[in-house]
């Protein structure tokens, strides 16, 4: 399996490069050249495999002629391990023919773990083959910063540099981090907002001169296609859960970054009989916005109670509109060079009804937000984080019939968004056991401003 830039102008690369590399060098993400694709006997065929092995079958066409077959079936057991549930990712019933997926019983408690946990093993894999070390710059708006220490910390490999918008996520999101004191992993509070910390990573990769060759980034973003490719499994784990492939299900997925929902979008090309994507947003609603208006516009970036969400640059949306376009990179390089300088973009009405085809959307404001969590509660005795709250309130605006199932993409555990779920008037579940003495441990980690000499400094003077 090879993989292409989507803007057209970069080195095509193996599946082992493109783990190691993050941004192309033409600013654009990675794709497959070829997406596998599976038919109807083969998907059923699927059904009532384990996760481990569902997640086997799904990824290994991705790593074809890169990984050995028994060496990736030991890295997907390795990555699944610490998980606290048997089934991995369960899904329970809400109501009628509505269901959530639980995607937070890993280490972190967020559905990034599933891919997380993954890569680590795989950079551990990759980077001992080659006998090489990396550095891991990554910026999270929560969740991804946490999985991505808790699944690389161990690697004599690796060092880390882990970006957070200062005062911008939970206390348990960022405790996560910040008291992992392994020598490899450095925390850096931006006084900014997470759009900065993400266009800080793009800058970095793009400008590895002060490095001085002593090392190499990596992603562990969602700009990772690895972090995409493990995404695309639980979709198929789900559906069979509720009566695919049979039948046609719908997703509704709370999503800031694009990739969550994109995974999604992935699996229904590769097969997966999907009818409809619901893209859950917050009051930083660009996504919502282009779906509703075509109007892909940077906004001022509004602090919300569902921190993971707030954000006003969908980074893999860029891969989306590689295939709407019909994967042609110069008209990609052009749409992204123009959203750049204006801080907007638009798309043909085609293009726009190709995308209404499969996605729909719904903005979810503080306030409704808090109200579902109520709600919920109170109807179906489910605590839901303020994250899946969103996903919850999608579903129902949303849903084109009773008859299709729908599943609610449940994306971080409820009890590391503690001011949401008190202000919902709700009890606030424990912290499971491994992580129960949480916010007593110590904490380490740096302030800066936002700076990107500064960031660098302090990044040149660590590795």
């Amino acid at each position: 399996m090879l993989y292409v830039s989507t803007r057209g102008q970069a080195p095509v690369l193996s599946f082992e490069e493109v783990v190691t590399t993050g941004v192309a060098k033409d600013g654009g993400l990675y794709v497959p050249e070829v997406l596998p694709t599976f038919s109807t006997d083969q998907i059923k065929a699927m059904r009532g495999m384990s996760y481990q092995e569902l997640a086997f079958t799904v990824m290994q066409p991705f790593v074809a002629g890169d990984i050995e077959d028994d060496v990736l079936k030991s890295l997907i057991d390795k990555a699944y391990a610490s998980f606290r549930h048997d089934a991995i990712a369960p899904v329970v019933p809400l109501h009628d023919n509505v269901h959530v997926l639980e995607l937070f019983h890993g280490p972190t408690l967020a559905f990034k773990d599933f891919a997380l946990q993954f890569l680590g093993q795989l950079f551990d894999y990759v980077l001992s083959k080659e006998q090489r070390h990396v550095t891991i710059i990554g910026a999270t708006s929560g969740d991804t910063g946490s999985a991505a220490i808790e699944g690389c910390k161990h690697s004599e490999w690796v060092n880390m540099f882990i970006f957070h918008p200062h005062n911008r996520v939970s206390e348990v999101q960022r405790r996560q981090m910040t008291t992992v004191l392994a020598d490899n992993v450095f925390n850096i509070a931006v006084e900014s907002d997470f759009d900065f910390c993400q266009s800080t990573v793009k800058h970095l990769f793009n400008d590895q001169e002060f490095l001085q060759g002593k090392t190499q980034f990596v992603a562990v973003n969602s700009i990772n296609w690895c972090r995409i490719m493990a995404q695309i499994v639980y979709y198929f784990y789900a559906s069979f859960q509720v009566g695919g492939p049979e039948k046609e299900v719908s997703f509704s997925v709370p999503t800031g970054n694009f990739g969550d929902i994109y995974a999604g979008y992935l699996a229904k090309q590769m097969g997966l009989p999907i009818k409809h994507l619901v893209i859950a947003t917050n009051t930083n609603d660009i996504l919502h916005r282009f779906l509703q208006n075509n109007d892909y516009s940077r906004g001022t970036l509004v602090p919300t109670v569902s921190p993971s969400m707030d954000i006003q640059v969908s980074s893999n949306f860029e891969r989306l509109l590689f295939d709407l376009h019909h994967r042609d990179g110069a008209q990609i390089k052009d749409l992204m060079d123009g959203f750049q300088e204006k801080g907007a973009l638009s798309v043909s009405q085609e293009i726009l009804d190709e995308a209404r085809k499969l996605f729909k959307s719904a903005k979810c404001d503080d306030a409704t937000t808090i109200e579902v969590i109520t709600q919920t509660y109170q109807k179906y005795s489910m605590v839901v984080d303020p994250h899946t709250a969103a996903g919850v309130y999608a579903a129902a605006e949303c849903a084109s019939d009773n008859q299709t199932p729908m599943v609610i993409l449940a994306t971080a555990h409820p009890t590391k968004f503690a001011d949401a779920i008190e202000r919902a008037g709700v009890c606030l579940p424990d912290l499971p056991g491994h992580l129960s003495d949480l916010l007593d441990r110590k904490e380490q980690y740096k302030t800066l401003p936002d700076s990107l000499d500064a960031i660098k400094d302090y990044i040149s003077a660590r590795i």
